[in-house]
């Protein structure tokens, strides 16, 4: 199966990061994870998920706050500092990737083409390919530098995709506010996922 590339970054809304990934578990998707060193500590600061160790254990630990059964295998955790692995290599065939949440820097590093980490490299990749890239930025207020390179991304077919809340559907709390959210994303790159939280 065919994975979805998904990184977390160092912006608040580790929420909109547990609603995806579980989304796309719901969904049957295989999913390769990247997670930043700040957004190792927003999940920590924000759900409390305490990922330390070597790779394997981090992608266990993964696995269990995310629900996955002992053998289930459609989840890979690559570190976000190994820049030669399978993600960094636009031979390595993906459906594309999705950036939630996604800091400023990140998202002007991967507006400028630094590649400076795997998961820069990783959405220059998905550029170069032509894959879908969907970005959830996180920041508020937004200064001209912030606009100017979610400009330069939207130009070229990347989704910008704030976490704005809806309300019209009479949301209960927020897990509704948030999952409503994460089925409006997933819906622009024809992912069709029934959310857990409902």
């Amino acid at each position: 199966m065919i994975p979805w590339v998904v990184a977390i970054t160092g912006a608040t809304g580790a929420i909109y990061a547990e609603h995806t990934l579980k989304a796309l578990k719901s969904a049957q998707e295989r999913i390769c994870l990247t997670i930043s060193g700040p957004g190792m500590r927003v999940l920590h600061d924000e759900l409390g998920w305490v990922l330390t160790g070597d790779r394997p254990e981090i992608e266990r630990s993964l696995r269990h706050y995310l629900g996955y059964t002992h053998g289930d295998n459609a989840l890979s955790y690559y570190d976000w500092q190994d820049i030669g692995c399978d993600l960094a290599s636009g031979s390595f065939l993906t459906k594309g990737m999705l950036v939630v949440p996604c800091s400023m820097a990140t998202l002007a590093g991967i507006a400028n083409g630094m590649s400076r980490n795997l998961i820069e490299r990783a959405a220059d990749v998905t550029l170069k390919e032509r894959r879908p890239l969907v970005l959830v930025p996180r920041e508020t207020p937004l200064n001209p530098i912030h606009l100017r390179n979610m400009l330069a991304l939207a130009e070229i077919g990347v989704h910008i995709v704030p976490p704005m809340p809806s309300f019209y559907f009479g949301p209960r709390d927020i897990e509704d506010l948030v999952s409503f959210f994460v089925e409006r994303v997933l819906g622009l790159i024809g992912v069709k996922s029934t959310s857990p939280y409902k």
